[in-house]
């Protein structure tokens, strides 16, 4: 693929982030102070169960796994590229971050699915939950042909996204080696930060409960609550 002109690179990779980070924080800020029984997943369970189960179970433990190993990236890079420096083990860590990625791929297809055929979870799925559903079909799709198509990410992931990642820190955006990156990095990268920005309008909000016991308590079922229509 094609990489976008470069005189896109400062804007969606230098001040996206910041731009995301802000909106980020005032909304979830503003939300909670408005509406703070809205943290939450808004769950559809009791509308339709079977579905719900086989595509959220493969989806949250999917991409749990591949945040936690693009975190652990992050922070300790070169105890990563420590570990990659042995052939078996870098493929062993590559196969498994594809597993996992085709593991919640397949999840949030069937999570689409049900919300496309389902007519009574259709009917309580906002246009907020289908903007966030198209960000994670980028975020996810890109992902995996990142992984197919530019293999050994862990390593250049530690050499080139992580500097820059940690420039954005300091507040001196480093793009040098970020933007000579393929298309599709790029794409994963900025999507992952419309996705950050759109968190405090969408039910992705409900991952910063704390204490978030989602992983590990028994199944909840919700029942939707709709007040009647005000008569003629």
């Amino acid at each position: 693929m094609t990489n976008l002109p470069s005189y896109f690179d400062p804007l969606l990779l230098g001040v996206l982030p910041y731009v995301s980070v802000v909106v980020f924080l005032l909304g979830t800020i503003e939300r909670y102070r408005m509406n703070r029984f809205s943290y939450s997943s808004l769950s559809s369970q009791f509308l339709e169960n079977r579905r719900h189960f086989w595509g959220n179970v493969p989806f949250h433990y999917g991409i749990l796994v591949v945040l936690a190993g693009h975190v652990v990236a992050f922070l300790i890079p070169r105890q990563l590229l420590w570990w990659n420096s042995v052939p078996v083990r870098v493929f062993v860590l590559e196969v498994a971050a594809l597993v996992f990625g085709l593991l919640c791929a397949v999840g949030l297809v069937v999570i689409v699915m049900r919300r496309l055929e389902g007519e009574k979870v259709k009917q309580v799925t906002s246009r907020a939950d289908w903007v966030v559903y198209a960000l994670l079909i980028v975020q996810v799709v890109s992902g995996v042909l990142v992984a197919v198509l530019h293999p050994w990410a862990s390593s250049w992931f530690a050499v080139a996204v992580v500097p820059y990642l940690r420039s954005l820190l300091r507040l001196a955006p480093d793009l040098a080696v970020v933007a000579a990156m393929p298309f599709l990095v790029k794409l994963h990268v900025v999507n992952a930060y419309l996705l950050i920005g759109f968190v405090p309008f969408s039910r992705l909000v409900h991952v910063l409960v704390v204490p978030n016991p989602y992983l590990w308590r028994k199944p909840q079922v919700v029942r939707w609550y709709r007040a009647p229509a005000a008569r003629r």
